[in-house]
């Protein structure tokens, strides 16, 4: 969240003041200082990768990377700050682009000395070629991984329990389209009521709509914050109509937010 900040905002010349302040104001926080350590108290300055930014979830076998899905990320994720919103596969890119990257994900495993198990990657592309963000040895957080299924419908999480287990699994991604949209919080304040879930749930092609936000509790938007409001998941047979499902119902929803009362 913090290196989201930092990167973007060195992007233009007059943004050390105000970046520096917000950046120090979130490491201080108690919660962030207790699970970064020694490490929230510094700040790393990046330049900014411009591109567009995909996601890709693979898993290794013997070294190898088995690409399992690749998300494109339709939104525009500039500065100073961006929340991911919309995740959708298969990816519209060419073949081509979508080759480098599973190339220089697979590069970066081996890097690693990655051999087994899941792998979540987050890159950007741009005339250069791909950028690696991010590898983790993990798969895809939040409930996400809820948009992937697999040969006779196995959850992204059974199929890697059963490659753990070394039995034998069917890697293909279903044919159809999929998608998910984590719900980005618009203010901060307290959550008191969610409008329009039965509206969006009757948009063609959305299969759930999920709130995690507490209702009555308080909600902070990103960067302060590190949470959404909840996830959309559709299906289609195109990633075009899975990305207009999401938006559809995304628009039916409303939340009412009261300020906080000062202190």
């Amino acid at each position: 969240m913090a290196r989201a900040a930092a990167a973007t905002a060195a992007a233009s010349p007059d943004w050390t003041p105000a970046a520096w302040r917000r950046i120090a104001a979130i490491l201080r926080d108690p919660e962030v200082a207790g699970r970064g350590g020694a490490a929230a108290g510094r700040i790393l300055v990046e330049e900014f990768i411009p591109g567009t930014e995909f996601a890709l979830e693979g898993l290794l076998s013997r070294g190898e990377l088995n690409v399992l899905a690749l998300f494109d990320k339709p939104d525009p994720l500039d500065g100073p700050f961006f929340e991911e919103t919309i995740y959708v596969t298969p990816s519209r890119h060419p073949a081509g682009v979508q080759s480098e990257l599973a190339a220089a994900v697979a590069a970066a495993a081996r890097a690693m000395g990655l051999a087994e198990g899941p792998v979540h990657a987050e890159l950007r592309y741009n005339a250069r070629g791909p950028w690696l963000l991010e590898l983790a040895a993990r798969s895809i957080g939040g409930l996400c991984s809820r948009a992937l299924r697999f040969g006779t419908g196995l959850s992204l999480e059974e199929l890697i329990l059963r490659h753990a287990l070394d039995l034998d699994q069917d890697r293909e991604r279903e044919a159809r389209a999929a998608g998910v949209m984590m719900i980005p919080i618009p203010r901060g304040g307290i959550l008191r009521e969610v409008h329009g879930m039965a509206s969006a749930r009757l948009v063609a092609g959305i299969e759930e709509v999920t709130i995690t936000a507490r209702l009555d509790n308080r909600i902070v938007p990103l960067p302060e914050g590190a949470s959404y409001l909840g996830f959309i998941f559709a299906r289609g047979d195109t990633p075009d109509e899975v990305e207009a499902a999401l938006r559809r119902a995304h628009a039916e929803l409303g939340f009412v937010i009261e300020p906080e009362s000062p202190a």
